[in-house]
């Protein structure tokens, strides 16, 4: 999943480079900025130092010394002042900056807090839908596993609108497992399990559905039978990329799965993806509700009620929103596993 939201301390995060939302002289701070130096040691501040200070949108790149990771990249993000000083432009910058800079180091995994939404007072709606867009854009065209780390729930936050619609819809269609409505389906189809116990048992069906017995299978199926059965997830899903007239790598990147997992669905006609991959696919495919069933049903799986992430599913499809990341984003505010491989 080139693109993850997670809940974890930055500090312990085991990546290449970690990024650290920083003041423009770097000489350290408050809130995340404060949290890197103490858990990097003095040796941090003392390289700082010598690099005398960063402007708002830039980054700059150290050592780690006792972090987990090889590098840190400072940058700095903006003041918000309501919206009218080019605050987004800056953070966008500040992303683009930052992600640039690790590409030139070789790092192939980045962690990023959500700049400037904690003391510099950038709305956290907002500043996570630039980190995102950025983020996912400059993947568009480059290898690399992001992280966006969020430390506690609080720092956290997606548009107030879309959250409310989506609660909605979940209280509209979600089927909790422990309603009495649930409860009385489950019951139903137990019934109806018991009463094809109950039936009498026939070898065979009546004529003329009935089978020919073990011992004369191999004469019972046509010589076609194996090609009639429905294309697997594989097939059916490079015939969907073809249908597009895309490239693989651009369904596979807005899919939020990496070029290596995609491989071994393309080269593998029996590959069983994960279901969140499977969903992923569909919704880079821009799929409807019953292609996207149809499409994960030859992977084994199948959308529920029952299940609040596959009405979050739902409602996005419907809604016809088809950006996995904004999915996710909804997802992760939501306590849910997020799209991707």
């Amino acid at each position: 999943m080139p693109l993850a939201i997670i809940r974890n301390d930055i500090t312990k995060m085991n990546v290449d480079a970690i990024v650290n939302a920083a003041k423009e002289s770097l000489l350290g701070g408050g809130g995340v900025d404060g949290c890197i130096h103490r858990a990097a040691g003095p040796a941090l501040l003392a390289e700082c130092r010598t690099l005398g200070g960063c402007r708002t949108g830039d980054a700059k790149l150290t050592g780690a010394y006792r972090l987990p990771c090889k590098y840190v990249i400072h940058t700095v993000g903006p003041v918000w002042n309501g919206g009218d000083f080019g605050e987004r432009e800056k953070l966008i910058s500040c992303y683009r900056s930052s992600l640039t800079l690790a590409k030139e180091h070789g790092c192939e995994s980045v962690a990023f807090p959500l700049i400037s939404s904690g003391i510099f007072g950038y709305p956290k709606d907002q500043a996570l839908r630039v980190a995102v867009d950025t983020i996912s854009e400059f993947l568009m065209d480059h290898d690399m596993m992001v992280y966006i780390v969020i430390f506690d729930r609080a720092a956290y936050q997606i548009g107030g609108k879309l959250f409310a619609d989506i609660a909605a819809y979940i209280d509209d269609h979600y089927v909790d497992e422990h309603s009495d409505a649930f409860r009385e389906q489950q019951r139903r189809k137990s019934s109806l399990q018991i009463k094809k116990l109950e039936e009498p048992f026939y070898d065979c069906m009546p004529l003329p559905m009935c089978m020919p017995m073990a011992s004369n299978v191999g004469n019972a199926f046509p010589k076609d039978f194996v090609m009639e059965l429905d294309a697997g997830f594989s097939e059916t899903l490079l015939k969907l990329i073809d249908r597009t007239g895309k490239k693989d790598s651009e369904i596979y990147k807005k899919a939020n799965v990496d070029r290596k997992h995609f491989s071994k669905i393309r080269n593998n006609p029996d590959y069983k993806p994960s279901k969140a991959t499977a969903l992923a696919f569909a919704i880079a495919l821009e799929l409807d509700l019953e292609e996207t069933k149809d499409l994960i049903a030859r992977a084994g799986f199948a959308l529920s009620r029952s299940s609040k992430f596959d009405v979050i599913i739902e409602y996005f499809i419907l809604q016809k929103i088809y950006d996995v990341f904004q999915i996710n984003e909804a997802l992760f505010a939501f306590d849910q596993s997020l799209l991707g491989a």
